[in-house]
């Protein structure tokens, strides 16, 4: 049976995750762990997460999940960052007064400014709701999904990505932003997939099928 471990680092919407991971594959175990050694066992590999990214971040490292993504990332293992699991990666986020981040991939987390309009209409802080997708690279994740699909988000921040050869797929709210990343074994997405219906469940489907190249 494949292992599919979902990092708890006390922040995140891990059980919905772990509820939609069991939905679309009912074989799969799902391990919602902090146990470095179930993280390393697992077949694959899920960083979700939800709130403020310092402090999501220094859970992050009082815990040890920036050695273990290091270390999912370098056996060839598929690994999937959620939200704030995807913001996480970059550099430096601009949120709470700026922040480091882990620096797994290279990237700045960008507040969205107050006040966009776009036609004529004001845009509300946080994006929330559905966006549509477009589907920059082939990627095995995108298999069955179409471009331009809808995916549900929730966030104020949004990833800018410093190396466009890594930039998955592409969004747009009052500007362009870099909604999902891919980098060997690593695929990450800024929308939930496990909120996001056809389109999600299919994500996590083809991720749980997924064997880590491309």
């Amino acid at each position: 049976m494949s292992t599919v471990a979902v990092i708890d680092y006390g922040m995140g919407n891990l059980h919905s995750v772990a509820k939609a991971l069991e939905h679309v594959m009912p074989n799969v175990n799902v391990q919602v762990t902090s146990d470095p050694k179930v993280i390393a066992d697992a077949d694959r590999v899920i960083l979700p997460g939800v709130g403020a990214i310092r402090d999501c971040v220094a859970q992050m490292l009082a815990q040890g999940v920036d050695v273990e993504v290091a270390d999912t990332l370098q056996s060839g293992k598929p690994f999937l960052g959620i939200c704030v699991g995807y913001q996480a990666l970059m550099d430096t986020s601009e949120e709470n007064g700026g922040s480091q981040c882990l620096g797994v991939y290279p990237g700045e987390v960008k507040q969205f400014a107050d006040g966009m309009v776009e036609n004529g209409e004001r845009l509300k802080v946080p994006h929330m709701g559905w966006n549509r997708v477009s589907q920059t690279i082939d990627h095995p994740l995108w298999q069955g999904i179409e471009d331009n699909s809808r995916f549900y988000f929730v966030h104020s921040y949004y990833v800018a990505a410093k190396n466009a050869a890594q930039v998955a797929g592409r969004c747009h709210y009052g500007l362009d932003f870099d909604v999902a990343l891919s980098d060997k074994n690593g695929f990450c997405v800024q929308f939930h997939p496990e909120k996001s219906h056809t389109a999600g469940l299919q994500l996590l489907t083809n991720f749980l099928n997924w064997d880590g190249k491309l």
